[in-house]
C-alpha cells in the first residue's frame, strides 16, 4: 500500500477480532511512532503498551469513548515527556504526529486501531495518570485501542476544495 492510500484508507476501528498481536508487531508499531517528527527533534516521547486486561477494563470506566477496550487485544498510551520537549507545550504537538504515525502503522500491517483522545482533558489525564503510576513530568496524551480489525468502513470524501487558500485567505 502506497503512502496515499494508507492515509486515505486509514479509518478509525473500534471491533476487533480475538487474534492476538505479536510483539514483533508491537515493536513495528512503536518504531513508527518513534519516527514521527518532532520540535528540535527532541522526542518528547514515551509509550505503554497495555495489554492486561484488568488494566484495560479500567481504563473502560475512566476514559467515556473507551468501551472498544473490551474487544482490543492491546492499547498503546503515548506520552510526552515535558523534560524532553523544546518549549512549553511542544510535547503535545510532538506526541500529536507520533500517534498519527502509530494509527498509519497499524493500518499498513493489517491491524485496526482508534485515537481515544486524552490530552487536554484534565479529568482523563488525572484518572490515566493514577491508573498508570506516571511520573510528575509525564504527560499522558492519546490512548490508542488496536486490534485486527472486525469491521470494515467505507472511505468518506473528504478533500474540501473550499478550505484552499493560496497566498493568502
Amino acid at each position: 500500500m502506497n503512502i496515499i492510500d494508507a492515509i486515505v484508507t486509514r479509518r478509525s476501528i473500534r471491533k476487533y477480532t480475538d487474534k492476538e498481536i505479536s510483539d514483533e508487531q508491537i515493536n513495528l508499531l512503536l518504531k513508527a511512532a518513534m519516527y514521527a517528527p518532532s520540535a528540535g527533534n527532541n522526542q518528547p516521547w514515551h509509550f505503554v503498551v497495555i495489554d492486561n486486561r484488568e488494566i484495560m477494563n479500567e481504563l473502560m470506566k475512566v476514559h467515556p469513548y473507551a468501551q472498544m477496550l473490551k474487544e482490543a487485544k492491546l492499547a498503546v498510551l503515548i506520552c510526552g515527556d515535558e523534560n524532553l520537549e523544546l518549549g512549553k507545550g511542544y510535547w503535545a504537538v510532538d506526541c500529536g504526529a507520533s500517534t498519527q504515525n502509530l494509527l498509519l502503522a497499524a493500518h499498513g500491517i493489517g491491524l485496526g486501531a482508534v485515537w481515544l483522545g486524552v490530552h487536554p482533558r484534565e479529568e482523563r489525564k488525572k484518572a490515566i495518570r493514577q491508573l498508570i503510576k506516571l511520573p510528575e513530568n509525564i504527560q499522558p496524551f492519546s490512548l490508542i485501542s488496536i486490534g485486527y480489525p472486525a469491521e470494515k468502513k467505507p472511505v468518506p470524501e473528504r478533500f474540501r476544495e473550499e478550505r484552499i487558500h493560496r497566498n493568502g485567505w
